[in-house]
């Protein structure tokens, strides 16, 4: 299994309206591609940024589907990202390995 991690740093006094659009729109946009098993929203803590940081996990079991997601989906989603927050996030995305499962 793999995850497909996406930190994000939002604005202070932008990160409820953020989660919210996240939890409503975004995150099920993104599942409804198909290309993932599940997902989870974390908090970063102890992090020295300003505003408030998260970890986006999405699960997957082969690598073909990330590549599908990066190639048919991503470019449009990241971009309805941007409009709707623009310069009040900054993320970085990481593909990761599970080694060992829960």
């Amino acid at each position: 299994m793999f995850i497909y991690n996406v930190t994000v740093n939002i604005d202070e006094g932008s990160d409820q309206e953020w989660l919210l659009w996240m939890r409503e729109i975004h995150i099920p946009d993104v599942l409804k591609t198909g290309c993932f098993t599940g997902s989870r929203i974390l908090k970063v803590l102890g992090v020295d940024d300003t505003g408030h940081t998260y970890s986006i996990q999405y699960s997957f079991k082969k690598m073909e589907d990330i590549e599908n997601y990066q190639k048919n989906f991503a470019p449009a989603l990241q971009l309805e990202h941007k409009k709707k927050f623009g310069e009040k996030t900054t993320a970085f995305r990481t593909l990761l390995q599970v080694m060992d499962p829960a």
